[in-house]
């Protein structure tokens, strides 16, 4: 989330090299933001930073769409759950929302909605405008119209069963009248009021106990404690905005819907508005806007949302998010403070990431203490194209600088007031050595652009303890193979005393550390040391995807992790084929380079992966003590092009491109961007050229548009 639109080159100005490392480096840093704020829960950035760095990936996405990676912002949504609830499967997937920032951010949302379904300026289309409320997502599970789960959003398809505690909330009903349906999923937002928070605050200082940051902690705290009574003493409220699974709807639009929520006994927000216009719905945003601080409680901004639900149905999903809806954030606070030391922190890949050690200060009721300075040119004033950022003034040890805060987190630097420097004040010296193993530190260059890369990396590789132990966390960890009982501070320890140094070593820990004598260092006992063997063997059956993910390879996300699982069906497939990719003639290269989502650089990184010996020296290590499952087939009956590859080509009459790929994806189909022998269908329009050639080459079935809605039972 570091401040880094103004510091990179205009996404108009990018080549399409640059466009592709700047992807693949925005993908890594935010990759490793997603790590330590959901897994560690040590966020170094601000909201306002993190959607910076979104916001600059989907521009360069939507100016190279043939460049988007899979794991990037556009394919993310929430946190694994903590591990502390049972967990829930959520029947639809609980997605987050795109953002927008400015004015001309809603115009453009509101007319690529009108572009995508193909419908006029002056056309009608409502839009539901509301407050975005700074809570905790929960859905609401009603059967026969009872109460019979509540769960949180967690990584956005599996969340935490809060059901007990969700009960004790005097805003959620444990029934719901006869006119609901027989199956309705009902979703929210839980929150505190300002003042409900601040005498909770009062009650816990005069306890002796610690006080809670701000309201939406204290609403994530209460709805998370394992005894529901702590949790019913709490003055937690409720919102609901949306819905997952439903067996019929009360309505065919969105304010319809939570008109019929309010019905149900359900609070929605009186503040909503149905917008006939963006004019409307920006003077909805600045009323909003004015009223904020006498609301009594914390919003960030204001939705948008398509009111009809057949359009909604129509305009479907872009991988984490609707195409239909939209939050417009408000802007960020300021406040001046000390910067009193800069540390620099140490990634599983190597990366060296420089931190900011701030005087504690105060912005919007939440002290702050540090900020990330994203790489070494950021802190020296200099732009990754070599441009001024700031003005080019660098950071140094006892400057006034300027922060700024637009959530609940870290903030980010803006500004420096080189009136108030300290005499004699150096410049920061980038480390030549890493600060863990002492190893060089380099910034790679691209043998194609001749451009340094951006991040400065550690060379140490296997032998740097930090690069090891956080490989050791990323596989240990929720996502990935989900080990209980085996967090951050146990493998460090375990690590310290050199006990586990590869992923293998996890599953061999047993027979060098019987649990009789891990039941004797400090903090375990008999029954923690047994579990944590029952836990570590509990995972030596593992799904292809979470195996990939696992493996921490460079740019490949949990998305690109589940997109390859797909692609290749086994490990005993896809273990071959990568490393048989390393011939960038191969026709192995070729299948992997074409799968829609990888790109030359997710590519690249895998093939690299796999071309060390010791990497596939571990993983030989790591095969003789788990199994890796085959990635779940698709159900070929659940529709005509269930599980085939389907290629788009020419002009689309009927439908626009966006709105072909999404409706393919839902029936189950695999879309990619070229034409392979492992092409099912190419779905050719007027002016097909090439893919029309390499269809006919292959002897893949080529059919019109009018043929594919025949196929698919909509002709």
């Amino acid at each position: 989330m570091a401040k880094i639109a103004a510091a990179e080159k205009p996404v108009e100005e990018l080549t399409k090299k640059e466009a592709a490392a700047e992807l693949a480096r925005l993908a890594e840093e935010i990759a490793g933001h997603d790590r330590r704020y959901y897994q560690d829960d040590a966020p170094t950035v601000t909201d306002a930073e993190y959607d910076t760095l979104r916001r600059r990936n989907l521009d360069i996405e939507a100016r190279f769409p043939e460049l988007k990676l899979e794991e990037s912002p556009s394919e993310r949504v929430g946190a694994a759950p903590t591990g502390r609830f049972a967990k829930v499967r959520h029947a639809v997937p609980m997605l987050s929302l795109d953002n927008a920032f400015a004015e001309e951010d809603v115009a453009e949302f509101l007319a690529r909605v009108r572009r995508f379904l193909r419908v006029a300026e002056e056309a009608p289309l409502d839009i539901v405008a509301e407050p975005k409320i700074d809570g905790l997502s929960l859905t609401l599970r009603y059967e026969k119209r009872k109460l019979v789960s509540a769960a949180t959003r967690g990584d956005g398809y599996e969340g935490e069963n809060v059901t007990a505690n969700a009960r004790t909330i005097k805003d959620i009903p444990d029934s719901l009248p006869k006119a609901a349906p027989d199956i309705v999923e009902v979703r929210g937002e839980v929150y505190m009021l300002h003042k409900d928070f601040a005498a909770l605050n009062e009650r816990l200082a005069e306890a002796g106990q610690k006080t809670i940051a701000n309201p939406r902690n204290g609403a994530a705290g209460s709805l998370r404690q394992i005894d529901p009574s702590v949790t019913a003493s709490r003055p937690l409220k409720f919102f609901a905005y949306t819905w997952g699974e439903v067996s019929k709807l009360p309505s065919e639009t969105q304010s319809g819907v939570l008109a019929a929520f309010e019905s149900w006994g359900f609070k929605v927000n009186p503040l909503m508005r149905v917008c006939r216009s963006a004019a409307e719905a920006l003077e909805f945003y600045r009323e909003i806007g004015e009223k904020r601080a006498r609301l009594g409680y914390d919003i960030d901004g204001v939705v948008y949302k398509v009111d009809r639900l057949d359009l909604q149905e129509r305009l479907g999903f872009v991988s984490r998010s609707p195409r239909w809806a939209i939050a417009h954030k408000f802007a960020a606070e300021q406040a001046q403070t000390i910067l009193k030391g800069i540390d620099i922190q140490v990634g599983r890949t190597g990366a060296l990431t420089p931190v900011a050690r701030l005087e504690p200060i105060t912005v919007g009721g939440v002290v702050v203490t540090n900020a990330t300075l994203h790489n070494e040119d950021y802190v020296r004033g200099i732009g990754s194209d070599g441009e001024p950022i700031r003005e080019g003034r660098d950071l140094r040890i006892g400057d006034t600088v300027t922060i700024q805060r637009a959530g609940d987190v870290i903030p980010q630097i803006v500004d420096i007031d080189l009136a108030k420097r300290p005499k004699g004040a150096e410049p920061y010296v980038f480390p030549t050595e890493c600060p863990v193993c002492a190893s060089k530190v380099v910034r790679e260059v691209n043998p194609k652009t001749g451009k340094r890369d951006s991040v400065a990396r550690c060379t140490g590789g296997l032998v740097c303890p930090a690069q090891s132990v956080e490989k050791l966390k990323h596989f240990a960890s929720r996502n990935a193979f989900d080990i209980e009982g085996l967090g951050d501070k146990q493998i460090e320890a375990f690590h310290a005393e050199r006990l586990i140094a590869t992923p293998a070593d996890i599953f061999t820990l047993s027979k060098r550390l019987p649990a009789a004598d891990l039941a004797e260092k400090e903090g375990y006992g008999a029954v923690s040391a047994k579990n944590l063997y029952a836990s570590i063997d509990g995972r030596r059956t593992i799904p292809l995807h979470r195996f990939i993910y696992a493996l921490g390879i460079r740019h490949v996300g949990e998305t690109n992790a589940k997109l390859l699982a797909r692609s290749y069906g086994t490990y005993d497939a896809f273990q071959p084929a990568m490393i048989a990719a390393a011939d960038p003639e191969s026709e192995a290269w070729s299948e992997l380079d074409s799968i829609a989502g990888i790109g030359d650089v997710v590519a690249r990184a895998i093939v690299d992966f796999y071309a060390e010996d010791h990497n596939r020296e571990a993983l030989d290590a790591l095969l003789k003590e788990v199994t890796v499952e085959p990635a779940e087939a698709i159900d070929a009956s659940s529709s005509p092009v269930a599980g085939q590859t389907v290629v788009f080509t020419g002009s689309l009459e009927k439908m626009t491109r966006d709105e072909a790929k999404a409706m393919a994806e839902r029936l189950g189909a695999k879309v990619a961007g070229s034409v392979s022998k492992k092409t099912d269908l190419v779905v050719a329009g007027p002016g097909a050229g090439s893919k029309l050639k390499d269809a006919e080459k292959h002897g893949v079935k080529v059919i019109d548009e009018a043929g594919w809605f025949t196929l698919i039972g909509k002709g």
